[in-house]
């Protein structure tokens, strides 16, 4: 059984180059949720990529893999919307409150720092690791695709999602005894 969590570091030193990556994402995400729209039904992510790329890019000036992954975002929220039979067509808007990065394309990350690409190039910051996640840089987790988030307290979280394989469980091992 594949064991997946989520991990909530806070970002000790953010800047102005996270804050406006964050608010280029959004505006990306916006762009592409236009395209989507405007088209009355939901598209798939390669052919919304190929749509906005060269936007992303060159007026965002957004990285490479910001730019790819936006368009899956994007593409997958209106299929869920579309999904919901009692959800009518609607424009999506997206706050810039949270941006994904990819593991060793746009971040990377160890005990106490996190590096993220940023649209200034890669930046350095500081976490503060808790007690408990101290546990997920022991080598045995698998990083995968994380996100910043700025949280209500307006402070700004990397939300880092670990994996590893597990043993299943025997449903007699999960049982308990009386005696």
């Amino acid at each position: 059984m594949f064991l997946t969590k989520t991990v909530i570091l806070k970002i000790a030193n953010p800047d102005n180059d996270l804050v406006e990556t964050m608010q280029k994402y959004s505006d990306g995400m916006n762009y592409a949720s236009e395209i989507v729209f405007d088209k009355g039904k939901p598209i798939p992510a390669m052919k919304l990529q190929q749509e906005v790329y060269s936007y992303l890019r060159e007026t965002l000036k957004l990285k490479s893999q910001m730019s790819c992954n936006i368009p899956g975002q994007v593409a997958e929220c209106y299929k869920t919307l579309h999904k919901q039979k009692k959800a009518k067509w609607q424009k999506v808007r997206f706050s810039p409150s949270s941006m994904t990065f990819s593991y060793k394309r746009d971040f990377v990350i160890d005990e106490n720092m996190v590096k993220i690409t940023t649209i200034n190039g890669r930046k350095a910051y500081s976490i503060l690791n808790y007690d408990y996640a101290k546990q997920y840089f022991d080598g045995s987790w698998k990083y995968q695709a994380s996100k910043v988030v700025k949280h209500k307290d307006e402070d700004y979280y990397f939300h880092l999602s670990v994996g590893k394989e597990t043993p299943d469980k025997q449903i007699t091992d999960a049982s308990t005894s009386w005696v």
